[in-house]
């Protein structure tokens, strides 16, 4: 097995380092998401990237303008589209107004269902499209490669350096604020991590890889520790080990790479969950007893 796979390294290996990179720079980014109870909004993140996509191709067909013909347009709106969308969910609710999450359903329906409208004519386009859905990251490049290992790399020190604050804000705004925080300014911050690692993360690896790599591994964490501060060194730890295994085993068995990912981060959720609850049957045991 892992004779086949070295084997592979000369024609896959960009493949694989951008894949492992993506996996540990989300499941960084998924532990703020994940201690906030904002899982959803990843969703609807993921998502708005997608309708980015649908929107650049269709503008494409209908525009004799060159500069909408550039696959760097469709790429840029992409990104745009995430960052937009997770700077939308940062704003400060008024009273009356739409909470963040009305907001946020709102802008996944959307993306769900607006795409496959505007590309219902175009072979290419809802090709692309699915390509994004289904998560296929064969095709990454070396430059891929630098540029997520640039912002692992960037958010593994910002992470090191603002931990306590990061973990103080989302455990308790209120008190972030009365030490001096400011509130919005964190809001926006975080939020633009968010969408941007999400947004170029899903041009390349596709949506479900994305959105799972986000999600499960810190989801998992949050099972396996009390703190939020360690869940910043279990979560990357689980999303790259899952992503190398699973790289592994599918090179072996012809598999999709980024859907086994996936399936095997549920699988190790799962086996979080079964846990916790073991450990807390037999804490009730123990205090029984």
């Amino acid at each position: 097995m892992i004779e086949a796979f070295l084997a592979s390294w000369p024609l896959f290996g960009d493949t694989y380092l951008a894949g492992w990179a993506v996996a540990c720079l989300l499941s960084v980014v998924g532990v703020q998401v994940v201690a906030r109870d904002q899982i959803f909004l990843g969703a609807a993140v993921s998502q708005a990237s997608t309708l980015g996509t649908a929107v650049a191709i269709w503008l494409q067909g209908v525009t004799v303008i060159h500069a909408f013909q550039a696959d760097a347009v469709t790429f840029l709106f992409a990104v745009t589209a995430s960052l937009l969308t997770a700077l939308a969910s940062a704003r400060e609710a008024k009273p009356g107004g739409e909470s963040a999450e009305a907001v946020t359903g709102w802008i996944f329906l959307v993306g769900s269902s607006v795409p496959v409208l505007l590309l219902a004519h175009s072979p290419h386009g809802l090709e692309e499209v699915h390509r994004i859905l289904f998560s296929s990251i064969l095709g990454a490049s070396r430059t891929d490669v630098w540029l997520f290992g640039g912002l692992l790399g960037a958010s593994l020190v910002a992470v090191w350096q603002l931990r306590d604050r990061i973990v103080l804000y989302a455990m308790d705004p209120e008190m972030a604020a009365a030490v001096g925080m400011r509130p919005a300014l964190w809001r926006v911050g975080l939020a633009a991590w968010l969408g941007l690692a999400v947004g170029l993360s899903i041009h390349s690896a596709g949506m479900i890889y994305s959105f799972g790599c986000l999600v499960l591994p810190a989801m998992a964490a949050r099972k396996l520790c009390r703190e939020v501060r360690p869940m910043f060194v279990v979560a990357p730890v689980l999303g790259l080990a899952t992503a190398i295994i699973a790289f592994v085993v599918a090179n072996t068995v012809d598999l999709p790479p980024a859907q086994l990912t996936v399936a095997l981060q549920c699988g190790v959720l799962a086996v979080a969950w079964l846990w916790v609850r073991l450990r807390s049957g037999l804490s009730a045991v123990g205090d029984a007893g």
